[in-house]
């Protein structure tokens, strides 16, 4: 097996494959652009589903391009979507060649889990989140002093809400792979973060505030779940640790190092790839 002097890679090579990931990437999203735009009033139709659900039944427009424009925006956030999975294997794969056998055995795992864990907190907002608050936001309609109250509003106004709810969630979400990568990679260890419970819930409010709309409400509704999940980040790495120390105890031999180097693939070969994956 060649040493890890003799397998490093000029920084002309490492540019060449950052192009080629990228071309990859860019055109993934810009073909499944074209497609989330051509199915786009399905999926709008969806995203109006708790809006219809709390009785909402009329959106407006005072722009003449404000209806196109979000049917736009609506297509380039399902295509980033939909094209997620492409876009993180050729991230995977330019990341990986610096990484020994080990540490991608380490980090894999979480890259697969990032998708699921967004959906799963995407899914939290669609389904309950967003009909919750807007309810609430919706009930102060009525005769308030003689004068009807009424809410009108615009499709734009509602696009930005889905975006709050639906990316601010699904990012919170991914709290517990950030925190397992981050005891993995040594920065934290679960005895700091078992400490620092306080810290965390002051964090999860500073994080509801920023993520989703500006009422108690919404806020809640992440503030909760959010500090749920660091308390599973915490469960979780412990649970690792007890299998680790099993495995350990039943091969004391199985944490030696890999002799792999960084730049060499797991039983040599070559590094980079012109296909997708």
């Amino acid at each position: 097996m060649k040493d890890i002097d003799d397998t490093k890679r000029p920084l002309l090579d490492h540019l060449i494959e950052l192009r080629k990931r990228l071309i990859w990437s860019i055109t993934a999203l810009a073909v499944a652009f074209f497609i989330c735009f051509y199915f786009v009033r399905p999926i709008y139709t969806f995203l109006l589903q708790p809006l219809v659900r709390v009785g909402q039944g009329k959106l407006i427009y005072t722009d003449f391009f404000e209806a196109f424009f979000v049917e736009v925006k609506i297509a380039l956030w399902a295509a980033l979507m939909v094209s997620f999975p492409i876009i993180a294997i050729q991230l995977w794969r330019f990341i990986a060649q610096g990484l020994y056998a080990k540490e991608k055995r380490a980090f894999l795992p979480f890259l697969v889990m990032t998708p699921f864990f967004f959906l799963g907190g995407a899914a939290f907002a669609y389904y309950l989140a967003m009909p919750t608050a807007l309810k609430f936001l919706l009930s102060y309609q009525g005769n308030i002093g003689g004068v009807q109250e009424e809410a009108l509003p615009s499709v734009g106004n509602y696009l930005g809400i889905c975006e709050k709810f639906l990316f601010g969630f699904g990012v919170a979400f991914l709290t517990p792979v950030l925190l397992m990568v981050l005891e993995r990679a040594g920065v934290l260890t679960v005895q700091q973060l078992a400490k620092s419970r306080r810290y965390a819930v002051v964090a999860a409010g500073a994080a509801a505030a920023i993520l989703t709309p500006p009422d108690a409400v919404s806020m809640l509704l992440l503030l909760i779940p959010l500090y749920g999940l660091y308390e599973f980040a915490i469960l979780a790495i412990r649970i690792t640790h007890w299998r680790r120390r099993r495995r350990q105890a039943r091969n004391p031999f199985e944490g030696t190092p890999d002799k792999e180097s960084p730049e060499t693939p797991p039983g040599g070969g070559r590094v980079g790839g012109s296909g997708l994956f």
